[in-house]
């Protein structure tokens, strides 16, 4: 009689532990109208990112973060305002880097955990 091999399930790639510099990739969420219904409708998180990152950097550091597989991630750069106060002081409020993570299929998160 022959043996039966028994197919063995693949092991479920677990996610790395954060390091200190995924943390300095993303600095915090942006919050906004058009970011929250891409949120709740798209499965798009909307972040402000460091200056000095790619899109890969991104990817690995909110894998790693959250625990959550990522799709796709979108970056681009928000240019400074010039702005007023009264008529009278002038100045410019700071750009950034804003990156928008896709979420893969039946992925989910919270950001808001109390």
């Amino acid at each position: 009689m022959a043996a039966k091999k028994q197919a063995e399930a693949p092991a479920k790639k677990g996610f790395q532990k954060p390091t200190e510099r995924d943390f300095a990739v993303i600095i915090k969420p942006v919050i906004t109208e058009k970011s929250m219904a891409g949120m709740q409708n798209a499965s798009k998180v909307t972040l402000k990112v460091s200056q000095d990152t790619n899109k890969s950097e991104v990817k690995l550091a909110f894998e790693r973060i959250f625990q959550v597989k990522v799709k796709d991630v979108r970056i681009l750069n928000v240019k400074a305002k010039a702005t007023t106060r009264g008529t009278r002081y002038h100045g410019y409020i700071q750009g950034y880097k804003k990156a928008v993570v896709t979420l893969a299929e039946g992925e989910a998160i919270d950001l808001f955990k109390e």
